[in-house]
């Protein structure tokens, strides 16, 4: 039986050069109703905690998480979701940074950019001010990553640095971290501590 991770790997083919049939035929077939866009893994680890602490299954709701790997495919992926392609409504977060990235994609695919939703540095570095730094490293202690942080806050490096610079930085020095933490700080989140832009995103699909 198909379901939403099929319908994701044939998006992420197709955006890749390959053919895109499948892609049309399970986006039909499920039906997929909306697709939220994000950068990376961590970033989809995230919205599907804080959906999982709803109790909403996006996938049965006909939503697909889709990380595209990165802000700057925004435009190859929205041309094929979006009004040139499968016409689906398409929706998600991106970093302040890019935000050029994703307007320039968006117009030219005919997709609206009201769906977006801005996160100041980045989604982590919104969880970490959220909970606060002290949480964190709580939360990191209670991972088993005690020691890594200590010896990562010990580096000259990270002298001058704040500790929630110092937290957003360590969560990327390691495979697969960023991606664990994703869903440990929102499952750490209090109802009315959620990030304005995560929670906007999910009350928009």
């Amino acid at each position: 039986m198909a379901d939403m991770g099929a319908f994701r790997e044939a998006v992420t083919t197709w955006a890749a050069g390959g053919p895109g049939d499948l892609a049309r035929d399970l986006a039909a077939r499920l039906p997929v109703r909306a697709v939220v866009l994000l950068e990376g893994l961590s970033d989809a680890a995230a919205v599907d905690a804080l959906a999982a602490s709803r109790g909403r299954d996006l996938a049965a709701e006909g939503v697909c998480v889709l990380p595209m790997g990165g802000a700057m495919s925004i435009g190859r992926f929205a041309a094929l979701l979006g009004p040139p392609g499968l016409d689906l409504r398409l929706t998600g977060l991106c970093d302040e940074a890019e935000r050029g990235y994703y307007t320039r994609g968006l117009r030219r695919a005919g997709a609206a950019e009201q769906g977006f939703f801005v996160c100041v540095a980045d989604l982590e570095d919104e969880l970490i001010r959220a909970l606060g730094p002290a949480r964190v490293a709580e939360l990191v202690e209670a991972e088993g990553d005690l020691r890594p942080l200590q010896t990562f806050l010990n580096q000259p490096a990270q002298r001058g640095r704040t500790a929630e610079q110092q937290l957003r930085r360590f969560l990327g020095t390691k495979k697969g971290r960023k991606i664990h933490y994703g869903r440990v700080l929102v499952e750490a989140l209090g109802p009315d501590r959620v990030p304005a832009p995560l929670d906007a995103l999910l009350a928009a699909v």
